[in-house]
């Protein structure tokens, strides 16, 4: 396994914990790393129940990640209305929706090509 392959391996590990924390639901993780073209390799989909659980996950994962990895996100979009917000950590992408936008979007069905994980929740 390369440097840059645990590296994310921990990132990932983090994002799950801090959308585990707030009970973030219906979490997957999408491997784009077999896919040509892709922006990223990861993406870690999940989803909250209203803009303000989806800006605690948000927050939380921003911490989480922060404290254990001193990493912030590249970039994040979307936090004003909560309703979709993509944080950018480079090789990994994590969506985190409100549940009718995340079924509107369907990413898991545009990215059907991609290798699939679903994550179990301690909820």
């Amino acid at each position: 396994m390369s440097k840059r392959e645990k590296e994310t391996d921990q990132l990932i590990t983090h994002i799950l914990k801090g959308i585990d924390d707030v009970k973030g639901q219906d979490i997957e993780i999408l491997d784009l790393r077999d896919i040509e073209n892709t922006v990223c390799d990861y993406f870690v989909i999940c989803n909250g129940t209203s803009n303000t659980q989806v800006k605690a996950i948000v927050n939380s994962v921003q911490k989480a990640v922060s404290k254990s990895l001193h990493e912030k996100p590249w970039h994040v979009e979307g936090s004003e209305n909560a309703e979709w917000v993509l944080m950018d950590f480079v090789h990994v992408v994590v969506h985190v929706f409100q549940k009718h936008i995340r079924e509107f979007y369907d990413i898991e069905g545009l990215w059907g090509d991609a290798k699939s994980v679903k994550i179990e929740t301690t909820i």
